[in-house]
């Protein structure tokens, strides 16, 4: 067997990050319907669009690299959309809701931050440039909804699960 190079690793993260934006995709709607702010219902379905174009982006890059769109499953973030449902299920109908939903989203978030981050690293590393544009064009877009979200925590879901 080949040892494997950085190029696997990053073929391999790509379709970590491919499975993980699909199972977010059946995620956000959940989400929306749970929220009680109008703001954050909101956020959670302009995220959903970003999220489709996000998942286009990572087939073109599949494409760029000559290799099928194809999953690989990821129980990082089976487990963090997991923690989402749990508070989805335990805050139902509580003051806390939105703010236990806006730390779930955060956590995708930081999780994606992280992906992206490092794919975009060894997009650069191995010379594939355009695939490191569309990358760095969602990494730009998840810290993005990240300042949205602790944002959207700070002026109205903390205040609402605190009082």
């Amino acid at each position: 067997m080949a040892e494997k190079q950085l190029d696997d690793l990053f073929l391999d993260t790509l379709k970590d990050i491919y499975y993980a934006e699909r199972q977010i995709l059946k995620a956000l709607p959940k989400m929306a319907k749970a929220a009680t702010s109008p703001d954050l219902k909101a956020g959670f379905e302009q995220h959903l669009a970003e999220t489709e174009a996000q998942v286009e982006r990572l087939q073109q890059i599949f494409e760029i690299l000559g290799k099928p769109a194809r999953g690989k499953t990821c129980d990082a973030i089976l487990g963090i959309l997991e923690e989402g449902k749990e508070i989805m299920e335990e805050y139902k109908g509580t003051q806390a809701l939105d703010a236990g939903l806006v730390s779930a989203a955060q956590a995708v978030e930081h999780y994606e931050i992280a992906r992206y981050g490092t794919l975009a690293t060894w997009a650069k590393q191995l010379g594939h440039t355009d695939a490191l544009n569309l990358l760095l064009e969602t990494l730009k877009e998840e810290e993005a909804t990240d300042q949205k979200l602790s944002q959207l925590a700070k002026v109205s879901a903390n205040i609402k699960a605190a009082a």
